[in-house]
């Protein structure tokens, strides 16, 4: 299997299990209707791991660009890879999305809130702020860098691996997912944006994308600081580009407390 099919099917995987959760939760008519956040971040994990299990050993399983860029800047990836590995995973994402919108045919007519609709699909933040949303889905996306590395550097029992990932998105989930619905995946949000779209959902609104570039950007940036500050401080082999990485982190950061206390 090609690193292309195998990141498209493992993407794909992710966001049937991930966004079916979010379906099952917030549509209405649903039986796990309201179940809640536990139910949304557990399964976003499970998501990942099965999608690790499925492809991991052909690909690795990046299922995230944020992973495949942040490995090629620590020069564990050769750039050459990149763009197949991110083709795949966003096609992946468009297809699974396609597939959740399939599985929930009957419940887009009964469901008339048009925010609810994409959030099946994609992330918003709970309290809109550009450079605040931005900060945090950098945090959610350093955290889950810096721990897949150290993850990385243990042993564990074989085929438990894919395990402890998904316990760590679930971490992620439930201490730093509040604020943007944690993409921490630019194909992720990306892709089932795209098919929010085109697809023919009726009275489902807006993509929202003039938010849409926060959890592309975002996740990419706080990617590359996480896998740096991991090689520079574990590995100890320092680069130019984990300054200049950590002056554009200090800058975002900077923005986002501006904001927050330039409001009246």
């Amino acid at each position: 299997m090609t690193n292309f099919l195998a990141e498209t099917i493992g993407t794909m995987i992710l966001i049937i299990f991930g966004g079916g959760v979010v379906g099952g939760v917030v549509l209405e008519k649903s039986k796990a209707q309201s179940s809640g956040w536990i139910v949304i971040a557990l399964a976003w994990g499970l998501g990942v791991a099965f999608a690790i299990y499925a492809v991991g050993s052909f690909s690795g399983a990046h299922i995230n660009p944020a992973v495949t860029i942040s490995l090629a800047a620590a020069e564990k990836l050769a750039w050459s890879e990149v763009p197949s590995y991110i083709t795949g995973q966003l096609l992946g994402a468009f297809i699974g999305a396609v597939v959740v919108w399939l599985h929930y045919l009957p419940h887009w007519n009964k469901t008339e809130n048009k925010d609810v609709k994409l959030a099946v699909f994609s992330t918003g933040p709970a309290i809109r702020s550009k450079w605040g949303n931005l900060l945090s889905e950098m945090i959610g996306t350093f955290m889950l860098m810096l721990c897949l590395m150290t993850i990385g550097a243990n042993e564990f029992s074989k085929g438990l691996n894919p395990l402890i990932v998904g316990f760590l998105i679930v971490a992620i989930g439930m201490s730093l997912g509040g604020t943007t619905g944690y993409a921490i995946n630019p194909a992720r949000d990306l892709g089932p944006r795209i098919a929010h779209f085109l697809l023919p959902i009726k009275g489902k609104g807006s993509s929202d994308w003039s938010y849409g570039w926060i959890p592309v950007i975002g996740p990419i940036l706080g990617g590359v600081y996480g896998t740096l500050f991991y090689v520079t401080f574990f590995e100890q082999k320092e680069s130019s580009l984990f300054w200049i990485t950590t002056i554009a982190v200090v800058v975002v950061i900077a923005l986002a407390v501006r904001d927050q206390y330039s409001k009246k």
